[in-house]
């Protein structure tokens, strides 16, 4: 018998469309699990991720926000309320800029903030006006290793990723215990789409590699299926980058 650990369970994943949403996407629906996929502008993307998902037999429905937008994010929230019930949201979509403080406008800092901190706030809060009493549920935050070693470059990023970080660990405290909450901070799994890839990537990557979409996909599937014990905790997914 297939092993489906997430059958028929509704996941939201947020940036879905393309690239490590992507791969969360997937990797949920091989296990079982119908996946309502978020994209921001991404539309062809997104309606191909939600053709191979239906490929392998589960549901899969394509909704678009923009995360900078509050009121965006209710009508989000209420369209996948109609959806049904949501056993798991994992806010995956990111601005990823490569700022250095000089180089960050307010307006860069705001958006940053927007989308990977007040979105994920939003989206979390929303989650558990919807859930039913008496259940279990899960939310998974996709960090990064910045959040722990901030640097200089990615600036306003890195902030908002480690402002992330905290929410976490709060919304582990104030959800429990009905919500299941961790994170998940990614090192070097995919080049950055505005820079070349060089050696200097991983240079102090210990584990002298890149992650693969498996691994992410392994791990992510862990901390949804895995002890509900578990919670306000943060897996570093990153060849023991955050180390050094």
């Amino acid at each position: 018998m297939e092993n489906l650990p997430l059958d028929k369970k509704l996941i939201l994943i947020t940036g879905a469309a393309k690239r490590i949403g992507r791969t969360l996407a997937l990797s949920c629906a091989q296990a079982g699990a119908d996946i309502i996929i978020h994209y921001g502008h991404s539309n062809s993307a997104a309606l191909d991720t939600q053709k191979q998902i239906k490929s392998m037999g589960r549901q899969a429905w394509v909704l678009a926000a923009d995360l900078s937008r509050p009121d965006e994010i209710s009508d989000l929230i209420l369209e996948v309320s109609k959806i049904g019930s949501l056993y798991a949201l994992v806010n995956s979509a990111s601005l990823f800029g490569a700022l250095t403080l000089k180089e960050t406008s307010l307006s860069d800092w705001e958006k940053h903030i927007a989308v990977n901190l007040t979105a994920p706030f939003l989206l979390s809060q929303g989650f558990a006006r919807l859930i039913e009493k008496n259940t279990i549920r899960r939310i998974v935050n996709i960090l990064d290793w910045r959040a722990f070693r901030p640097g200089a470059d990615h600036f306003p990023y890195t902030i908002s990723k480690a402002g992330l970080a905290a929410l976490t660990k709060s919304l582990a405290v104030a959800l429990a215990p009905s919500i299941i909450v961790n994170g998940l901070a990614l090192g070097a799994i995919l080049p950055p789409e505005d820079q070349p890839v060089t050696s200097d990537i991983l240079k102090f990557v210990p584990a002298s590699r890149w992650g693969s979409f498996q691994e992410i996909g392994e791990a992510l599937i862990f901390l949804l299926t895995g002890p509900t014990y578990i919670t306000g905790d943060i897996i570093n997914l990153d060849g023991g980058r955050h180390l050094i």
